[in-house]
């Protein structure tokens, strides 16, 4: 079980593939479990619940050709040059993009409706497509060069086990996945492109337990020591060590863009009063002062008047911590150029 489970990538077919230390009559004999060999080890089980297989293919004919695909994106070791096809527009119209994009932040939509007109045919292969899925992670080529993708999912999703999890929050599961993604493309030699709309990463005694830290430590490592090109694009929300793990200023992109959308900093600004006023309220009960009704909607109001002008992606420009805000349809050209 080991030996497959090593190579860089994973396919296997539903119904016919299965991996597990152990096959169910085993399990039987050892444990007195009964279970069949595909809810122990088959594809939905190391797809959706365990991530162990990285691609879930409906037949033989189909993991044959997703290998050919991924073998066609590697670098070119002869030339040192990074892969790149005849460039193709996308197939769904990057002028879309302007009414995908809620204008309430907070508001749940799909990702790959905006990666959909980036992309070449607007096609994508996802990397472990079914799990830790609020990261999407996958190939794809952008005016022919071939690139690896890693975005953040911002609707709410269920994993294999049943379990919610909120949009543009990065998980335990998710974090691991994008590390392994990160590694894969500097073997194969494929450039990264961050796609941000990030509120950070989830907090908690489920995901202290999941550990989280751990996880999450091992996506920024692998994101740090990449050697290959990095590029980050900011479409929304880049909060906290989220901006870190999905290689913010600090990590030393080659090219760090933003849409005029974007909103950069240490937390949100609702979380930020709400901490802030805790602090203050803590502060006067020592003092044994209260604070009023009337002052707490007064601290409230001037945090978030302050944190509206100092997220905006202009402010973060004027500082320099991104090199540019970017027209979304400019998008292809700038990533391209890069």
């Amino acid at each position: 079980a080991y030996l497959p489970i090593m190579s860089d990538e994973a396919l296997i077919v539903e119904n016919t593939g299965s991996v597990f230390l152990a096959g169910s009559h085993l399990v039987k004999a050892a444990i007195g479990e009964n279970i069949d060999n595909q809810s122990l080890g088959g594809a939905t089980t190391h797809c959706d619940i365990s991530g162990v297989t990285d691609y879930k293919c409906k037949n033989d004919n189909e993991a044959v050709s997703i290998i050919k695909e991924l073998i066609s994106n590697i670098q070119e070791k002869e030339t040192g040059s990074f892969s790149r096809i005849e460039s193709k527009p996308p197939k769904k119209s990057i002028d879309e993009v302007y009414g995908i994009l809620p204008k309430d932040r907070d508001t749940p939509y799909e990702m790959r409706e905006i990666l959909e007109r980036i992309v070449d045919e607007s096609f994508l292969r996802e990397y472990k497509a079914s799990y830790g899925k609020t990261l999407i992670c996958a190939y794809a080529r952008i005016d022919g060069w071939s690139v690896g993708i890693i975005a953040n999912q911002r609707k709410m999703v269920k994993n294999g086990k049943g379990e919610m999890q909120l949009g543009g929050v990065i998980y335990s599961d998710s974090a691991d996945k994008a590390a392994r993604f990160i590694m894969n493309c500097n073997q194969k030699g494929i450039p990264l492109l961050f796609i941000q709309d990030v509120n950070g990463f989830m907090v908690g005694s489920r995901s202290e337990h999941n550990g989280i830290i751990k996880d999450g430590a091992k996506m920024v490592n692998a994101m740090a020591n990449s050697v290959v090109p990095k590029f980050t694009l900011i479409i929304g929300n880049s909060f906290g060590a989220g901006n870190y793990a999905m290689c913010g200023k600090a990590y030393d992109p080659r090219l760090i863009v933003s849409w005029p959308t974007a909103k950069i900093a240490v937390m949100g600004g609702e979380q930020a009063a709400k901490v802030l006023l805790e602090i203050r309220k803590t502060s006067l009960k020592r003092k044994g002062q209260k604070i009023t009704k009337i002052n707490e909607d007064k601290i409230i109001k001037e945090i978030l008047e302050k944190y509206e002008k100092q997220t905006s992606p202009y402010y973060a420009a004027s500082r320099l911590w991104v090199d540019a805000i970017i027209d979304p349809l400019d998008t292809r050209m700038f990533i391209s150029t890069g």
